[in-house]
């Protein structure tokens, strides 16, 4: 923390000398349509930064989106990513489902997820970076939140003083602001500095474009021949972090600070368990979760042992990454004890029910980069039915149903998120084939309207989503699916599962009316809007289950338990009860995997009797609704989806 308070006051020494006096301030001009491109053009040379360089940093920041000028998760705001956190943390609300249990297991007590938001404690440098950039430009603080031009100028004024406080010209060369560029990440270590650099120059070398949350478009030409001077990194002054201990790809940002195994009080444990995976249990599934809650504050609960666990967090401002479980140990994160004996619980800085909520392409990128080395590290499908998210993972009994979690929420984009895991989401069959459609919505220019927010029954601000909202018939008019599970009607709220699927997922096809499409959902149809001109899902094929011959309908599991008669002595049987659903006859749902039911007994702080039951009783993993589910395979028939 004290190297990075550091890091900022520098940026903010005198405005760099050499400032152009002909071009006029880019806040002069206004954001009025059309005039983005302009603006980066404008600052780069009132500041003599180099004008790919800034576009290539503001795409790491925001892929040059204003966001109508509201803040990230982290209190950042415009294309430049321009922090004034204070505000923003501590005035964010909150996702209600704080009664799950984390651990998902009745076999031992309730370990209750709470959140905790930032102290008053000082905040770092890399929340605060957007009054140091007004004082660097003389701009007002409300201008550089909502004015993209005035954002973008003082980026690159926050740019400009890093280079002089190195030491370095004000270059026309690109390859001369890696330090610069290090700087603006706001690390406080040369490690995430230098990854955050890396991506920025990745851009620079490889081009982009985009139409932005405008609907303007806005292009950076690729200069694949680009060779940053990394050198500079040794100039920036910035701590060394140690990797080691860690889990993670050469290509991110990683350090260990590890989640405490301890015992305490009467004979109670936390805030995880020890095992051997991926021999036993073996590791199936990732779980995306949002932290609710602000860097630091995650880190202090991570590292209480009376609270509960997860593998990784992942910091918004620069993609950093710290890790606090072995893979081969289960950490308590997912409320449903098959899913986190099986899974790896990565948490990412954010909160659901922020309106306008958004979270950086830095973190987005080294979270793809994380999940990409532990999928193949140990076997697990890209696909939405291993990569989770916690809002998918099914309660695994029916108590537990209704207060299971639901973020990362519907503003996590999972189709940007699939880009960079290399498995974007292409339709699979044509159209009107198949038999399945994969939701995929365009992220923009879908927002449906969420409500609760900040209070309750309140509109959210209009924001792009990832879900589509689901309704009984054919009309925007008609009622809205409901979900049994959760004991009451269905609504809007942003909370709310009830009648949503989620960019990604796939479903069988049960009817079409114009432009609207039905899908087997939660044993009943659904229907959502998909016109050809702008479709909501594409056309797919797969294996899908549908019930045995001669059953009207066979029961929905939260869980592949074993069969009683696996169980040794001395392991109690966990019961395969049933959620309050079915899946009727004549319905089809999509496979993710068959399965052995199995079941990690690890109850005790010592390890001597932890066991791995495995049943002989086989599962199938579907979709069924917004969540995941099991059913048994000897009650269903498995067919391919086309008709």
């Amino acid at each position: 923390m004290a190297s990075a308070a550091l890091l900022f006051p520098l940026l903010g020494a005198a405005s760099p000398a050499g400032a152009t006096d002909s071009v006029a301030s880019p806040a002069a001009g206004g954001s009025t349509a059309n005039s983005l491109q302009r603006a980066f053009a404008a600052a780069a040379a009132e500041y003599q930064v180099p004008q790919s360089v800034l576009l290539g940093v503001s795409y790491l920041q925001s892929r040059w989106d204003a966001h109508g000028g509201a803040p990230s998760v982290t209190g950042g705001y415009g294309p430049m990513h321009l922090t004034d956190a204070r505000a923003a943390l501590a005035a964010a609300p909150t996702h209600g489902a704080d009664k799950e249990d984390a651990r998902g297991d009745s076999a031992r007590p309730a370990r209750v997820r709470r959140t905790k938001l930032p102290s008053g404690q000082e905040l770092p440098a890399r929340l605060k970076t957007l009054p140091r950039a007004a004082e660097l430009t003389g701009l007002g603080v409300a201008e550089l939140r909502t004015d993209p031009a005035a954002n973008i100028a003082g980026g690159a004024a926050l740019l400009a003083a890093a280079q002089k406080q190195l030491g370095e010209p004000l270059s026309a060369d690109p390859a001369d602001w890696y330090g610069a560029v290090a700087r603006f990440s706001g690390a406080d270590d040369s490690a995430t500095a230098a990854t955050y650099a890396n991506d920025v120059y990745d851009v620079l070398r490889t081009g982009a474009e985009r139409t932005t949350d405008t609907g303007r478009p806005i292009a950076l030409a690729a200069q694949p021949d680009l060779t940053p001077r990394t050198a500079q990194l040794r100039e920036t002054g910035l701590r060394t972090a140690s990797a080691a201990g860690t889990e993670c790809p050469t290509t991110v940002s990683c350090e260990w600070i590890p989640a405490p195994y301890e015992q305490f009080g009467d004979n109670d444990y936390g805030n995880h368990d020890l095992g051997d995976r991926p021999a036993a249990p073996s590791i199936r599934y990732i779980v995306v979760h949002d932290t609710e809650g602000g860097w630091e504050g995650t880190l202090d609960l991570v590292q209480d042992p009376t609270y509960v666990s997860w593998n990784y967090s992942l910091r918004s401002t620069d993609g950093h990454v710290a890790q606090h479980v072995k893979a081969k140990d289960v950490s308590w994160h997912a409320g449903n004890w098959y899913v986190n004996a099986k899974s790896i619980g990565l948490e990412h800085e954010g909160f659901l029910a922020q309106p306008d909520a958004w979270y950086t392409e830095a973190m987005y990128r080294s979270s793809a980069r994380l999940v990409k080395y532990l999928a193949a590290r140990y076997g697990i499908p890209l696909d939405r039915q291993h990569i989770l998210g916690h809002d998918t993972v099914p309660g695994p009994t029916t108590a537990s149903v209704s207060g299971m979690h639901t973020d990362p929420g519907p503003y996590w984009d999972w189709r940007h998120y699939f880009e960079l895991l290399d498995r974007p989401l292409t339709a699979t069959a044509r159209r009107g084939g198949g038999g399945l459609v994969t939701i995929r919505p365009d992220y923009n220019a879908n927002q449906p309207v969420y409500t609760s927010c900040v209070a309750k029954g309140e509109p959210c601000a209009a924001h792009g989503s990832s879900a589509v909202r689901l309704y009984s018939d054919h009309d925007e008019k008609s009622a809205l699916i409901k979900d049994i599970g959760q004991g009451s009607a269905p609504t809007t709220g942003v909370n709310d599962l009830s009648s949503r699927v989620s960019t990604g997922q796939q479903y069988a096809v049960a009817d079409r009316w114009g432009d609207w499409t039905a899908i087997w959902y939660l044993g009943q149809k659904a229907w959502f809007r998909n016109p050809e001109e702008q479709p909501t899902a594409v056309p797919a094929a797969g294996q899908v289950i549908t019930p045995r011959d001669g059953r009207d309908s066979v029961p929905v599991y939260g869980r592949a338990c074993p069969e009683a008669s696996a169980y040794p002595a001395g392991v109690p049987a966990q019961a395969v009860s049933p959620l309050p659903y079915t899946l009727p006859k004549g319905q089809k749902y999509v496979v993710g995997d068959k399965v052995p039911g199995e079941y990690y007994y690890a109850v005790t702080f010592a390890t001597d009797s932890h066991r791995v039951v495995t049943g002989k009783d086989l599962y199938y993993e579907i979709q069924y609704g917004h969540r995941v589910a099991f059913v048994r395979a000897a009650d269903v028939r498995l067919v391919p989806s086309q008709k």
